[in-house]
């Protein structure tokens, strides 16, 4: 690799596949070159995935200057349980906070209803005396004279991370703090997390199932991440490795493995923010993003180029689990079980069902031939003629059709249909899935689809793309270049990125603007000494500011974007007025009632080194020839002798009549009669809809 080459290198581990993706620029000439690679994941050790991705890519690790990385081993462990034994110490009077919850009991009407176990059974949950209040003051001072008995039975019981979440940490936090040095003198050995480290929001139950999740998946987050960093190194990696969070942004290493927490959603999180960073690049700044994998199908709405980050964010939550609350900033998505791995099934009541079982990268689909007997989303599309024998898993597997055909016929005959009729219900089915996924991301708050462009990838997206955005009244569909590596992409597009939240409850009137910018500005100073710990300069710090408001006496708060004059201003009018117009774009009404003010948003970006993307020029936008017809059944236009076309062979200004396929590396568009395509300067396939509903 020549010392003029700047080379980027992105890995995405993923439920189903291993992504990889090196972005190769020549300063001098200018000239970019991107490279994509998809292998099976490893759960046995996600390493391996990564390795053989880097293998599979030909990547010289020692030509790499910057390295990102996104994993799901932090959602798996705390799925698969298998993090390690917690010790939980807290206030005096609150040991139980963790186990009485919330009162959101989803299966209202189940008498034998149970609530999810606490991660930290009773006997490991110590109390310390000491009192702080809502407003930060002490009320009792804190007492140690007991740590040094409970660390003795946490040695006894195996503990080998230890949580704390006082009472009105996020207020004050020398009582936890204090606690966190005692530990660390008495017990150097274990791993420590106190709330203040995470979130310094209210509602303890939320702070504290958060923190103690944290703790559970620490140690073997930092072991995962520090084992990679060695292995990569010991390959020849000199550069860094930034980590992918939840909040689209990247973070060092180093702080990934103190938080772990933050990293839960690091794969759907890079995803929506490369459609985020497309959106912007291409002149459509609001975007309805869909991302479907092997496993899940997962979706977002980009307004204004920006993705919506929040806190109330849980995991294991569906209609008879109330799960586990995650207090920290994680893309606002919508996910249900129905990607390409999903099985269909036909429940006791003869109906046909599609996921959220799934058949994994191992066996796999049954089309996969490797032993798998379940029909899935991908053995129906396959079947229908909508991803090509020829290519299929981008030519790296030979489809075994009769098992294709012995799992569909087994479906069918069931419903008394053939395997064709079987197929077709199931990819009508997932359609149906993701309709209501993206009904829940756009109309369930306020947003009409049809104001927005839908960006789909991962594999499944530009199958089901343009069937979803007629469904919608959705006028274009944005397949993205490496559409099946696209999450893997956004990592090379994200900003090192921090969120900082106070919760301070305040009426938001002229009076109370000196104590609200105050306010700010001490959540700002602490943002910026966080980031320059990790090495940003503090004039590379981009700040954006959420104040989160709310009708006075309810629950719930809507952010609402301020900047720094109007704080000094001292004029709280023009914030309340944004506030409403807020409230009845999400609610369609708005209160005449007074507003408070309950805390505070700041979120922190540096440039990461993203690579500056080329508009390549267009060519004639004459045909350019097909490599092969086949007949591909639509589901709902019928069967259509199509031409298929390799996407390689497609350049900036090609322009293609509907209906087609498109064949690129892990994934085949499908483009429905009635569809005009257009290749644009970065290689996106732009489709747009002549007979939208």
């Amino acid at each position: 690799m020549s010392a003029e080459q700047t080379v980027r290198l992105a890995t995405d581990v993923g439920g189903t596949f291993t992504d990889l993706v090196t972005f190769e620029t020549d300063e001098r000439s200018g000239a970019q070159r991107v490279r994509t690679t998809k292998v099976d994941t490893t759960p046995q050790g996600f390493e391996q995935g990564i390795l053989n991705a880097i293998d599979d890519g030909n990547v010289d690790l020692a030509a790499v200057h910057h390295h990102v990385h996104g994993t799901t081993v932090v959602i798996n462990a705390l799925t698969e349980r298998r993090g390690v034994t917690v010790g939980l110490i807290t206030t005096e009077g609150f040991r139980d906070s963790l186990e009485i919850a919330r009162g959101n009991r989803p299966d209202f009407f189940n008498l034998d209803y149970a609530k999810p176990p606490a991660f930290v059974p009773r006997h490991l949950r110590r109390e310390v005396p000491g009192r702080i209040t809502h407003l930060g003051d002490e009320r009792r001072p804190l007492d140690l004279a007991g740590l040094d008995d409970i660390l003795d039975d946490f040695r006894i019981e195996g503990v080998e991370a230890i949580a704390i979440c006082l009472l009105n940490a996020y207020a004050n936090t020398d009582h936890e703090r204090a606690v966190v040095e005692a530990i660390r003198d008495r017990w150097p050995e274990v791993a420590v997390v106190a709330s203040h480290q995470i979130t310094r929001e209210w509602r303890e139950y939320e702070r504290t199932s958060t923190t103690v999740l944290s703790a559970y998946v620490q140690p073997p987050a930092e072991r995962y991440l520090n084992q990679l960093q060695e292995t990569l190194c010991e390959r020849g990696l000199t550069g860094p490795t930034l980590v992918m969070q939840s909040n689209c942004g990247v973070a060092s290493l180093e702080a990934a493995s103190a938080t772990p927490i933050t990293i839960t959603e690091s794969g759907p999180a890079s995803g929506f923010q490369a459609a985020a960073a497309l959106g912007r690049l291409i002149g459509e700044p609001n975007v309805l993003a869909l991302d479907i994998g092997g496993t899940t199908a997962k979706c977002s709405l980009i307004e204004d180029g920006q993705v919506r980050v929040v806190t109330d964010y849980w995991i294991e939550r569906n209609r008879t689990s109330a799960g586990y609350p995650v207090m920290v900033p994680v893309v606002d998505l919508v996910e249900i079980g129905n990607g390409g791995g999903s099985i269909a099934w036909v429940d006791d009541f003869k109906k046909l069902r599609v996921g959220p079982q799934s058949a994994g990268a191992s066996p796999g689909p049954a089309s996969y031939g490797r032993g798998g007997s379940a029909a899935t989303t991908t053995d129906a599309n396959l079947w229908l003629g909508r991803i090509g024998r020829e290519d299929f898993c981008g030519g790296g597997v030979t489809p075994d059709m009769s098992a294709a055909e012995h799992a569909l016929t087994a479906i069918g005959a069931q419903l008394g249909i053939d395997a064709t009729g079987a197929a077709r219900g199931i990819v009508r089915l997932a359609n149906d899935a993701m309709l209501n996924a993206l009904n829940l991301i756009s109309l369930n708050r306020g947003f009409d689809p049809r104001d927005f462009t839908l960006v789909a990838f991962g594999g499944g997206g530009p199958m089901h793309g343009v069937a979803l955005a007629r469904e919608l009244g959705i006028a274009k569909v944005v397949i993205p270049e490496a559409a099946s590596v696209f999450s893997a992409w956004g990592m090379l597009m994200a900003d090192l990125r921090r969120d900082s939240f106070r919760s301070r409850v305040l009426d938001l009137v002229d009076e109370e603007m000196a104590t609200i910018a105050q306010t700010f500005t001490d959540v700002r100073i602490e943002l910026d000494e966080n980031m320059m710990a990790d090495g940003v300069p503090q004039d590379a710090i981009r700040h954006e500011y959420l104040a989160r408001l709310r009708y006075q006496n309810q629950e719930h708060t809507i952010e609402v974007p301020v900047d720094e004059d109007e704080l000094n201003g001292g004029a709280a009018s023009p914030i309340i007025e944004r506030f409403h117009d807020r409230y009845e774009a999400e609610y369609t009404y708005r209160l005449d009632a007074p507003v408070e003010f309950v805390g505070v948003h700041i979120t922190g970006r540096a440039d990461a080194g993203r690579p500056d993307l080329v508009d390549e020029e267009r060519v004639d936008a004459g045909s350019v020839e097909p490599s092969a017809h086949r007949r591909v059944d639509f589901a709902d236009e019928g069967v259509f002798e199509t031409p298929c076309f390799r996407a390689d062979d497609l350049r900036p200004g090609h322009k293609l009549d509907g209906p087609a396929i498109i064949e690129g590396a892990g994934t085949s568009v499908v483009v429905h009669p009635n569809c005009l395509v257009e290749i644009d300067g970065f290689r996106n396939i732009h489709i747009t809809l002549t007979d939208r509903a």
